[in-house]
């Protein structure tokens, strides 16, 4: 039998040229129109924030879709379980079909309480088909210090499920992965003392000096004294302009104060997906780009060759090769200074270019000085 082996080689070629107009470099400023935001959406307080925890247990009540018999760990923590309640058993005669080991996650929000409840996350990490229909046993959740700060315990809600037997069976989601809303009840304080504290510290989302200029400015109007000072592009320090007793009515004036804000023109590009997102404010420099395809096709076909009749030759298959190649004319595009990307890209679609084509030639305008804007690539 023939066999038909083809070579496909694909090279896009892109030519940018970058005509400045104003500027030498070819860049056009634009000036961004300022809004305003309150602190507490671009900012967070320092030390205010969640801590993981994390837990190691049992999931028992499963309907023959827990961990196998070669899962060792499962065996020894159930039979470490039964000798703690007084029973004995041999950990080689352990069936654990209907029990699953599993480890728990929690996230413990700020100023948590003794008595709080918080929703876990139960995670097989066995063999287990199915976590469905099961009940997580008591199980302590430690923080990076080593400290409980919370038990779990309680039935799980599992968003997929699994059917059938091994040679023929369906499944939707991830069965081995549910949660337990309110599971977890907070054993532990660990909520700060604010009649204690003299100062505190705001952390920006993002680094930016006149952001963190403009919120010292914008406390210390609304104080009527020199309390806040911006250290750095992310952190502005705030003394404390009042007791112990009101610091959360301190915060709260604070957090709801608005300041003008100038959002970083940023233009994302995920190369995997050729997902590109831009900002509104995000313009470029005069370009011109030239975009076309160029494809080249290899066909090698095996034939086989036969001597003659009374020829002394003998029978081989010899490569036949086929070279064909096309060039696409390429597609002129051209951008007056200041156009949007959203233009830019409008355009590109227009003329047939893909997402993949979209992310190269951002790159490209990039690398050549037009694109006025930060181009992050994810």
């Amino acid at each position: 039998m023939l066999r038909k082996r083809n070579y496909l080689l694909t090279r896009n070629y892109l030519l940018t040229l970058i005509v400045g107009l104003t500027f030498a470099t070819g860049l056009w400023a634009i000036e961004e129109e300022p809004h305003k935001v309150l602190v507490r959406d671009i900012a967070t307080v320092e030390g205010v924030r969640e801590n993981s925890l994390i837990g190691y247990g049992l999931v028992v009540g499963l309907r023959g879709t827990g961990d196998r018999q070669q899962t060792y760990f499962t065996v020894q923590t159930l039979a470490s379980i039964l000798a703690r309640m007084g029973v004995q058993i041999p950990t080689a005669s352990v069936r654990v079909n209907n029990v699953a080991a599993v480890f728990v996650t929690a996230s413990l929000p700020p100023f948590a309480r003794p008595g709080m409840r918080l929703d876990i996350m139960v995670s097989s990490s066995g063999d287990a088909r199915s976590l469905e229909g099961g009940m997580l046993l008591l199980t302590p959740l430690y923080a990076a210090d080593g400290q409980v700060y919370a038990a779990a315990q309680g039935p799980l809600v599992v968003g997929g499920y699994m059917a059938g037997s091994s040679t023929n069976s369906r499944q939707v989601n991830h069965p081995t992965v549910g949660r337990v809303p309110g599971g977890a009840l907070v054993e532990r304080d660990s909520a700060v003392d604010l009649a204690r504290i003299d100062h505190v510290s705001l952390l920006l989302h993002e680094t930016s000096f006149s952001t963190a200029r403009d919120v010292a400015a914008a406390v210390n109007r609304e104080f009527s004294a020199t309390i806040a000072s911006a250290v750095d592009g992310r952190r502005i320090d705030l003394s404390l302009a009042t007791d112990g007793s009101n610091v959360p009515a301190f915060m709260a004036r604070v957090e709801n104060l608005a300041v003008e804000v100038r959002r970083r023109a940023k233009v994302v590009v995920n190369e995997r997906t050729g997902t590109v997102v831009f900002g509104r404010d995000v313009h470029l420099g005069a370009v011109s780009i030239l975009h076309g395809n160029f494809s080249i096709e290899v066909t090698t076909v095996p034939v086989v060759s036969q001597p003659n009749a009374l020829g002394q030759g003998t029978t081989e298959v010899v490569p036949r090769t086929k070279l064909s190649a096309t060039d696409a004319p390429a597609r002129n595009l051209e951008l007056s200074e200041g156009a949007s990307v959203e233009e830019l890209v409008t355009r590109l679609q227009a003329i047939g270019a893909t997402a993949r084509d979209v992310v190269s030639i951002l790159q490209a305008i990039r690398a050549a000085g037009a694109l006025d804007a930060e181009l992050e690539i994810i």
